[in-house]
């Protein structure tokens, strides 16, 4: 993990003429990946300053941790002594602030470049796809901090277990949830890569369903020679994913690397092997509904193994996983009524979703 100096070096960021180290501005900070970037600075005691549109938990939780938010486009709020100003391609070309800090020759970056460059030397476990990447890299990343292993993680979700989007620790192992709006994720070095969907999202950006998929192939080359490709069994062109190690997943499609056998419903848990290539782990439970869960963890797991963490260590981890927030995320559970919070908005999301809680909950109406 490169240190602070190491990173505005990397994004030629020049050193102040005292040789001290001067503040981050972040516009759009309450957006759960820039959120992240925010507290990883704030955590290693960077002063971290930020806008955003509208006051949010996230961002009052923001600054309950010690960092300064503004609600209003102003450049007289402004911290003008920053060295770096971070932005999301989200925010408008005119917004005052954001254009005070180009015109006046700050160093003015995005969250990728940002991103790329904190990860730079570390050991990089990189989680892409359409739907799924969210739950995937917060399971891998719990997995990794509740056996000891350990990981910083910059997560697209709050993790229940952590009630935060990023995890500090001393390991040079991240988790890191590889967006692929805007290509974001084709400036990431990854040591282990998984992919669990190609499906067309953000045509706006890709134009056509076959540029986005070129993306993930892309994406899948980036893979550090001697490293592992994970992919979903059966994604589409999955034959033109690159990658020295490969291995594939699926719930239950036995042809696959890695897969789920004797899956049991008991007291809203789900209960089942898993089985990766000649290895079995037995008796995993989640406590997380929805199938395709089941599905999400088994890319986790996956990584888990190859990382070699004892099998035990994994089974504990996985049994302790509360979930991610809005990710079938129960808001009221009791014997007469089960309300459950979901982002779901793509329609392979929204089928998942659906059938999940149809099958986990069959003695119930869905509505």
């Amino acid at each position: 993990m490169n240190t602070y100096k190491n990173i505005l070096s990397s994004l030629k960021v020049e050193p102040l003429k005292d040789g001290t180290a001067a503040g981050i501005y972040f516009v759009g900070i309450g957006g759960i990946g820039m959120s992240a970037l925010a507290r990883y600075f704030n955590s290693i005691g960077v002063m971290v300053s930020g806008y955003d549109k509208t006051p949010t938990p996230l961002t009052e939780q923001l600054m309950a941790e010690g960092i300064n938010i503004h609600f209003e486009d102003s450049i007289e709020l402004i911290d003008k002594a920053v060295q770096l100003v971070v932005y999301t391609p989200a925010v408008s070309t005119n917004h005052k602030e954001l254009n005070f800090y180009q015109q006046n020759n700050y160093k003015v970056v995005k969250r990728s470049d940002v991103l790329q460059a904190i990860t730079d030397s570390s050991f990089n476990i990189c989680v892409a796809g359409t739907h799924g990447k969210t739950t995937i890299s917060i399971m891998v990343a719990h997995i990794l901090t509740h056996s000891e292993y350990g990981c910083k993680a910059f997560l697209g979700g709050i993790a229940v277990n952590y009630n935060t989007n990023f995890l500090g620790s001393d390991k040079n192992t991240c988790v890191v949830e590889a967006d692929e709006y805007d290509r974001s994720f084709l400036k990431l070095n990854p040591d282990v890569a998984i992919i669990s969907s190609m499906d067309p999202d953000h045509l706006d950006i890709y134009g056509t369903a076959e540029n986005m998929e070129q993306a993930f192939i892309d994406f899948s080359a980036r893979v550090k020679p001697g490293g592992l490709l994970l992919s979903k069994f059966g994604l589409k062109r999955e034959k033109d994913l690159k990658g020295d190690h490969q291995l594939t997943y699926h719930l239950q499609n036995e042809i696959a690397d890695v897969h789920a056998s004797n899956i049991k419903i008991n007291n809203g848990s789900y209960h089942f092997d898993v089985v990766i290539k000649e290895d079995i782990i037995k008796e995993v439970v989640l406590n997380m509904g929805g199938q395709h869960n089941i599905e999400n963890v088994l890319a986790a797991i996956a990584v888990a193994h190859h990382l070699q963490i004892d099998n035990t260590k994994i089974i504990n981890a996985v049994a302790a996983f509360r979930g991610v927030r809005r990710r079938f995320d129960y808001i009221i559970k009791t014997d007469k009524l089960i309300y459950i919070d979901d982002y779901a908005h793509h329609p392979e999301e929204l089928r998942a979703l659906i059938t999940g809680a149809k099958k986990l909950f069959s003695n119930k109406k869905c509505v």
